[in-house]
């Protein structure tokens, strides 16, 4: 078996390497695409979520809501809940890239000498995009609630630490795991990334570019098909975790959401705030999936 053969779609996977370091190799990569993805993309979640956790008249659209935010809070307005996801991501994205390049190796074990097909790289991505979800929960609940407060009259947390220490003191350890059904069926999607990841990757190495524009390519193509299909899905997520801390709850659960949002604004509803998203899909990520493989070169 040759290096060529099980590395065709991924150029720095070594999926016929199976020692112990290889298999970390994966999570320590994993670091530096979450610092970079929080980097690039976070004013651009800002957006998003506010968009889709706000009434329908607040703003206009996602410009509007981009220069509210910032004539009225400063532009620090757009990192709002930076310090959960800086924090969060680096794990985040270690245990998620990390199985994902786990899940490959296994999978190529068995595979023997053939190389992994789409699907097989879309099951790592899966299992990468569930297994992360105990992870990204708390992280992603805590952001989000710190995003969606405006100013002082929708101020209820002073910092990340004090939102999760009223979370905890109000409904329990277990509340900041509100919202992992949601967040499971969104981080799923992860299957799509990474399968297409892989089809885009053979495409545009038989057009022959470097490693370095097909990674990078590649990786911002995969995110705009992942939110094509998974907005929907983070929609109904990000409004049932940002739900205000009373009991009874406005959406006891996330079908109520789904229902609310449908009721409310159609399927269209489902996407309020997909354009920041959509927009900040490629650079984010097509940047986030650069670091990966680079550290996973240099680690190599």
């Amino acid at each position: 078996m040759t290096k060529e053969t099980t590395t065709h779609s991924t150029a720095n996977a070594n999926l016929d390497d199976q020692s112990i370091y290889n298999r970390f190799r994966g999570f320590a990569a994993g670091v530096a695409s979450g610092i970079t993805k929080l980097t690039v993309g976070h004013p651009f979640d800002t957006v998003k979520v506010r968009m889709q956790t706000s009434s329908n008249d607040r703003f206009k659209g996602p410009l509007d809501c981009l220069m509210k935010t910032v004539r009225q809070e400063g532009v620090r307005a757009l990192y709002k809940g930076a310090t959960p996801p800086l924090v969060g991501w680096m794990f985040m994205d270690s245990i998620m890239l990390g199985t994902l390049h786990n899940a490959r190796l296994i999978q190529q074990k068995w595979n023997g000498d053939k190389p992994l097909t789409v699907f097989q790289h879309g099951l790592a991505g899966l299992a990468g995009g569930l297994t992360v979800s105990f992870v990204a929960t708390p992280v992603e609940q805590i952001k989000s609630r710190l995003q969606v407060q405006y100013d002082a009259s929708t101020k209820v947390y002073s910092g990340p630490i004090n939102c999760a220490t009223q979370l905890v003191r109000n409904n329990g350890i277990t509340a900041l795991w509100n919202g992992l059904l949601p967040t499971m069926l969104f981080r799923s999607w992860f299957f799509v990334f990474w399968a297409s990841y892989d089809v885009f990757t053979r495409q545009l190495k038989k057009m022959e570019f470097s490693d370095g524009a097909t990674t990078f390519i590649a990786g911002g193509l995969s995110a705009t098909t992942f939110w094509i299909g998974a907005f929907p899905a983070d929609s109904v997520k990000n409004r049932y975790m940002t739900q205000p801390d009373v009991t009874p709850k406005k959406y006891p659960t996330p079908m109520a959401v789904a229902k609310h949002i449908y009721n409310t604004n159609g399927l269209r509803g489902f996407y309020r705030g997909f354009l920041p998203s959509f927009i900040r899909a490629f650079p984010t990520n097509a940047a986030a999936v650069t670091a990966f493989e680079t550290v996973m070169r240099l680690l190599a």
